[in-house]
């Protein structure tokens, strides 16, 4: 799974049909950890202050985006004075053929979003038997 960003500005390469530009607001890269296991890949994202309305994952053209903006208002208040604001989160990865695209699940917990991408089953590992004779 390599990480790609859909360009900013201009230039994108030809085969490629997506939009050239984003909205103008700032993005922040998440950091991720990837681990895999015999069944699937496990994407771990920090996105602290994101709430499960605030974030968006999706797949197309074998791209998986990761787009969520932070909120750091406590429910039902007005900030007096603010010194910072968080900007959003935006990550892209492109999948490869051993990922089952429809079969993608997505948790988020404490800030951490876990994304379990499984294998398709031909691309598992698998035990061969030794026979003796």
């Amino acid at each position: 799974m390599a990480e790609k960003t859909v360009p900013a500005v201009g230039g994108a390469p030809e085969r490629s049909k997506r939009e050239l530009t984003r909205a103008r607001d700032r993005y922040a890269r998440p950091p991720v950890d990837i681990y895999e296991n015999d069944d699937a890949l496990v994407l771990l994202a920090d996105l602290p202050g994101v709430p499960k309305d605030g974030l968006e994952i999706s797949v197309d053209d074998s791209v998986l985006t990761i787009q969520a903006k932070a909120d750091y208002t406590p429910a039902g208040k007005d900030s007096i004075y603010r010194e910072f604001e968080l900007s959003g989160f935006f990550r892209q990865f492109e999948l490869g053929e051993e990922i089952d695209q429809g079969k993608i699940s997505a948790e988020l917990k404490h800030g951490v979003l876990k994304l379990t991408l499984p294998k398709v089953p031909e691309a598992r590992p698998k035990q061969i038997e030794v026979k003796v004779s």
